[in-house]
């Protein structure tokens, strides 16, 4: 049985930062997250958008990284917000309570682009 595959891209702006995650958030993988998440609170970053445009799954174990690194962060004074969640994984934050987590206006996912890529307004492409 192969690994699940995640990628993790940081894009640091000033005090801003955005983290686009690809493939599958599980038990194998959700350690990555939240390396990454804490860095950014580590790292005195005050903003943090992760997009979840790319993510092809999502288990419990990576809701409960997002709360953990959402109560890190709010301790940090950071804030964190979770852009565009998978459809199964929007419905696991509103059956938990959880819709805090997601930014209001990004809390359905775009239509992916016409080649199954990632649209280029959430590459931050021009």
């Amino acid at each position: 049985m192969p690994l699940p595959q995640l990628n993790v891209y940081r894009n640091d702006h000033a005090d801003h930062t955005q983290i686009t995650l690809a493939g599958e958030i599980d038990l194998a993988t959700a350690p990555v997250v939240h390396a990454v998440l804490a860095a950014c609170a580590r790292d005195g970053v005050r903003k943090v958008d992760v997009d979840l445009t790319a993510v092809t799954f999502c288990d419990a174990s990576g809701l409960n990284v997002f709360l953990e690194a959402f109560q890190l962060a709010t301790r940090a004074g950071t804030v964190l917000q979770l852009h565009y969640p998978p459809p199964v994984m929007a419905r696991a934050i509103e059956i938990t309570g959880s819709g805090f987590l997601l930014h209001r206006s990004h809390a359905v996912r775009p239509a992916r682009s016409p080649r199954g890529g990632i649209p280029a307004a959430l590459r931050g492409a021009p």
